[in-house]
């Protein structure tokens, strides 16, 4: 077994010694060395029985051996053009100080990559769009928004969070959580995930994440969102590769800040898998906080702002009634039923077979659907209205109280008691509430 394992090894330092000269685009050597890699890749693959590592590793394969075809392609028409010591070799020549140039190219390269984490337009999401949570606003208050307007509150030992986790059930408002910091926050705000700082390439990906906070402290204050943090950190084990290690280790370094200043970054991660986090990364986040599903109150102002300014007939007492029938909902189950009864009204218009005409807020003449019965109803189909240019005066019915219980009588919440048992136990053993 040690012989193939060997022969893995081998394979995955050829690799790394390819890549270096394929980004130095000596592109003939960068050949080579791809060659030699993918055929001990082969040897590898002849004896290794585990299908998890036979398909991380064809998986490598197949990625190398498409840019060892690409590489080739360009030697050989360099040959056929006269160029045997043309632009591959002279490109492998380097001039003095060439490799500053290069490394800042590089940088520079990177740093396009990462552009699209930054949010240039900020979400328009209010604490006030936040319903409840308190616990969880006041914390990021605390590390947000403070320190930009008021540094002088944080000298000395003083220091403001540096790293901020918010776990729990999924839909329970903490990518909203962070849609309001970025509006809030006069701070430059970067969103990223795993696909913003995972490479196909080996080494890059470590690069990307040391650009990713190089950028941060160079336009402080920021501050850094990881959505689904668990998928770059989860706990390390013997079975994960190499690549994933090199980012864990290097997103530790970059967040504990060793030899940087990160004091004016803030690094805020949300996670639905909080016991998947490497607790060394766990550790680094200064503060966890729990955001449980929404109470009885939280519920019934989600259902008003979800609702807005959709004609309606609800009142105060109706949206107290729909926070008290909606327990276990999360944010995201509330949002769901109400884009649901949203939808009521355009139903009933696709069913109707009368139509009565009627006065419009602003003045005008409209049309909006009605019982054979009622005073001035005429035998119409909404077709009607599309066919003779009359699309426009349709009015749809005012949203009722009848509509979201039609609704809620088959909508179910999507989070379990199990499911909250887990974050009830994290909570009591490494988290805090919210709230």
């Amino acid at each position: 077994m040690a012989v193939y394992i060997g022969f893995k090894e081998k394979a995955i330092e050829f690799a790394k010694q390819a890549v270096e000269q394929d980004e130095a685009n000596n592109y003939a050597k960068a050949l080579d060395l791809y060659k030699t890699s993918l055929e001990y890749f082969k040897t590898y693959l002849k004896y290794e029985k585990n299908e998890k590592c036979r398909e991380a590793v064809v998986a490598k394969f197949k990625e190398y051996l498409s840019r060892a075809e690409y590489l080739k392609g360009i030697t050989d028409n360099n040959d056929t053009a006269g160029n045997g010591s043309g632009t591959a070799s002279a490109q492998r020549v380097r001039k003095p100080g060439q490799k500053e140039e290069d490394d800042n190219k590089e940088k520079e390269k990177l740093k396009a990559g990462l552009t699209g984490a930054i949010l240039t337009e900020k979400p328009n999401v209010r604490w006030d769009d936040v319903a409840g949570l308190e616990g969880a606003k006041e914390a990021l208050k605390e590390a947000v928004i403070l320190p930009v307007k008021f540094p002088q509150f944080y000298a000395g030992k003083r220091k403001p969070w540096s790293g901020i986790l918010l776990y729990g059930p999924p839909g329970t408002g903490k990518s909203y959580l962070a849609k309001a910091v970025a509006t809030e926050a006069d701070s430059t705000f970067f969103s990223v995930s795993s696909q913003d700082l995972v490479s196909k390439w080996l080494g890059e990906s470590e690069k990307l994440v040391s650009q990713l906070f190089a950028l941060a402290r160079e336009n402080a204050p920021s501050i850094i969102f990881i959505d689904e943090v668990d998928s770059l950190c989860s706990v390390r084990g013997d079975n994960e590769s190499e690549a994933a290690r090199r980012i864990k280790t290097q997103l530790m370094i970059e967040i504990q800040g060793v030899g940087t200043n990160n004091s004016r970054v803030l690094v805020l991660g949300a996670t639905n898998l909080p016991y998947n986090l490497d607790q060394a990364i766990r550790r680094r986040f200064d503060k966890r906080i729990y955001i449980p599903l929404p109470d009885e109150t939280a519920r019934a102002h989600m259902f008003r702002i979800h609702l807005g300014d959709t004609p309606n007939t609800l009142t105060d007492e109706d949206y107290r009634e729909l926070g008290r029938r909606t327990e276990g909902f999360s944010g995201s189950d509330v949002s769901v039923a109400v884009k649901d009864v949203l939808m009521q009204p355009i139903r009933l218009l696709r069913e109707a077979t009368h139509f009565k005409r009627v006065r419009t807020p602003d003045g005008g003449e409209g049309w909006e659907p009605c019982s054979p019965g009622d005073s001035g109803a005429q035998e119409l189909s909404l077709n009607y209205f599309a066919e003779n240019g009359l699309a426009d005066k349709v009015l749809p019915p005012r949203i009722t109280m009848r509509d979201f219980e039609k609704v809620l009588m088959r909508a179910r919440p999507t989070v379990g008691k199990g499911d909250l048992e887990v974050f009830e136990r994290f909570t009591s053993e490494f988290g805090e509430e919210a709230s």
